[in-house]
C-alpha cells in the first residue's frame, strides 16, 4: 500500500511542474506582450495626431520659457492656433514671451493666452500678471486658465473653500481684461478634488493622451489629445490640442 502511495506521489510531482511552468510561462507571456504594447503606445504616441477629418481644427500649447519654435511648422503640421502659457505668477518674468507671440502671429496663427493658475496664491498677483503681459486690444483667442496643481502642496496651508474663491475671482479679473470668457483647462486630478466642471459654467479643455476624456461629465470644447508630440516644430516636445465640433 504504501509502495502504491509512493508511486502517486512521484507521478504527481511532474503533473504539478508541468503545471507551474505553464503559469509562469503564461504569465512571463503577458508581461512581455505588456513591455512590447507600452513600446509600441510610447513611440506612436511621439508623432500622433487625431484624424484632421474628425478634428479639423488642431493645434498647440507652446510652454512658458519655450525657445526657438518654429510656428511655420507648427502651421505645416496642421495647426490653426497656438496658446501660449504664461506661467506661475511667482515665476521669474518670460522674456521671451513677445517675441514668441510676435512669431505666432507672423505665422499666421491664432494666439491664445494659458494663464497656469496657482492654488497657492491670492488672485491679484495672478491676475496683476496676467494684464501686464497680455495687451488689452488684442485679436486673441479666448484665454485659458489651467488647473492642474491641487493645494496639497502649499508652503501654508490652503482649504479647498480659499482655493475655489481665488479661482472664482481670477476668472473675473481675466474676463474683465479680456472682455470675454474665460476656457478652464481641467486635469482629472483637480476636478476629481473640487467638482470645478460641475460648478462653474464655462468652456472646458480636457486631458487625456489619446483617448478622450469623459471625466468632467459634461461636453468639452477644448482637448489636449497628445501632451508630449515630438515634432520638427520646436526642440522639446509640444502638447497638441483639437477643437470639438
Amino acid at each position: 500500500m504504501a509502495t502504491k502511495t509512493r508511486s502517486k506521489n512521484r507521478a504527481a510531482k511532474p503533473r504539478a511542474t508541468r503545471r507551474k511552468r505553464g503559469r509562469l510561462y503564461i504569465l512571463a507571456t503577458l508581461v512581455l506582450a505588456c513591455i512590447v504594447y507600452a513600446a509600441w503606445f510610447w513611440w506612436d504616441m511621439r508623432s500622433w495626431r487625431p484624424d484632421e477629418a474628425a478634428y479639423p481644427e488642431q493645434g498647440g500649447v507652446i510652454a512658458s520659457g519655450t525657445a526657438n519654435v518654429r510656428f511655420e511648422t507648427i502651421k505645416a503640421l496642421g495647426g490653426q492656433f497656438v496658446y501660449l502659457e504664461l506661467g506661475r505668477a511667482s515665476a521669474a518674468p518670460d522674456k521671451g514671451f513677445a517675441k514668441r507671440l510676435s512669431a505666432a502671429q507672423r505665422a499666421g496663427l491664432q494666439v491664445g493666452m494659458l494663464h497656469v493658475f496657482d492654488p497657492c496664491s491670492r488672485a491679484d498677483p495672478q491676475s496683476a500678471r496676467f494684464t501686464r503681459m497680455v495687451p488689452r486690444n488684442g485679436n486673441y483667442l479666448p484665454p485659458a486658465i489651467a488647473l492642474s496643481s491641487t493645494a496639497e502642496n502649499c508652503p501654508e496651508p490652503v482649504s479647498d473653500a480659499a482655493v475655489e474663491s481665488e479661482l472664482m475671482t481670477l476668472i473675473n479679473q481675466i474676463e474683465l481684461h479680456a472682455g470675454r470668457p474665460v476656457v478652464l483647462k481641467i486635469s482629472s486630478d483637480f476636478e476629481e478634488r473640487h467638482g470645478i466642471a460641475r460648478t462653474i459654467e464655462r468652456d472646458l479643455w480636457l486631458e487625456r493622451d489619446r483617448a478622450k476624456p469623459s471625466y468632467a461629465g459634461r461636453p468639452w470644447l477644448l482637448w489636449s489629445a497628445n501632451k508630449q508630440l515630438i515634432s520638427e516644430a520646436a526642440e522639446e516636445p509640444i502638447e497638441w490640442v483639437v477643437v470639438q465640433k
